[in-house]
This record gives structure tokens, C-alpha cells and sequence, in this order.
């Protein structure tokens, strides 16, 4: 008799324990000086171990607006994170690169350092706390 009440309890621990699915923050990107509306804006929410390694953790792919663009990264944890984006201008969703290795399209990071040489995710760096973020980045 006691195994039906058990599962009941089991059940119900499943259904009322789990956490919200919106949990975490909502990191907002404003971007600017977008130069056109030729291709794509491809960005990335990236911590440390996938900082300049591929997509990270979250991503987002919009129509390029000339201007100011802004996008949104939902339901982000606590933690340090850093964001990368690329103006694919054409459609290759990679960073095109100049005979002598200088990048050929807009890019840019949360840090707005544009320092020579690669980025790193100590200059890109932020934290994401309990309340929301809003970073103004500029191509």
C-alpha cells in the first residue's frame, strides 16, 4: 500500500521542484555604428573557456540595420561572461581576413578595447549579478 502514496510524492517532487525555466538575466547589446545593411550580425555570450573558440554559450544572428542595433541575450546565470560580434557582410557566418591577416569586416567585443592584436576575454570581460545588463558596444 505504501508504494502508490511513494510515488505520488515522487511525482510531485518532479513537477513542483524544478526550477523555472526563465531563470537568470537578460543581457541587452546595443550596438553601435553599424556601417550598412549588408549581411548579418553574428555575436556570441562567451565565458572564459569558449572566448574566441566558436559560437559560446548563447548566440544570436539578426539582418544587419544601419545604425544602432540592439539584441538581447535571455536567462543568463551569475557569472563573468564576455561578448563577441562579427558583421559577416558576406554570408559565410566567418571572419574574413586581409592577405596580411588584418580582419576585413566590422567586429567588435563588450570592453570596446580595439587595441592591436588579438582580444582578450580579460579586456571583454563582465559580470552578470541578479540584475539585468545593457552594454553599449561600437563597431
Amino acid at each position: 500500500m505504501k508504494s502508490p502514496f511513494y510515488l505520488l510524492f515522487f511525482l510531485a517532487g518532479l513537477t513542483y521542484g524544478q526550477a523555472p525555466a526563465d531563470e537568470g538575466v537578460t543581457v541587452t547589446i546595443i550596438l553601435e555604428n553599424v556601417l550598412n545593411d549588408q549581411g548579418e550580425i553574428l555575436a556570441g555570450l562567451h565565458t572564459s573557456e569558449t572566448f574566441m573558440k566558436g559560437g559560446g554559450i548563447a548566440s544570436y544572428r539578426g539582418a544587419a540595420e544601419k545604425g544602432v542595433l540592439t539584441f538581447q541575450f535571455p536567462n543568463v546565470s551569475q557569472g563573468v561572461y564576455a561578448v563577441s560580434i562579427l558583421h559577416d557582410l558576406n554570408g559565410n557566418e566567418r571572419m574574413d581576413f586581409q592577405p596580411g591577416g588584418m580582419p576585413s569586416e566590422p567586429y567588435a567585443m563588450s570592453g570596446n578595447d580595439m587595441s592591436m592584436g588579438p582580444p582578450s576575454f580579460e579586456s571583454a570581460r563582465f559580470t552578470v549579478g541578479t540584475e539585468d545588463v545593457s552594454l553599449r558596444i561600437r563597431f
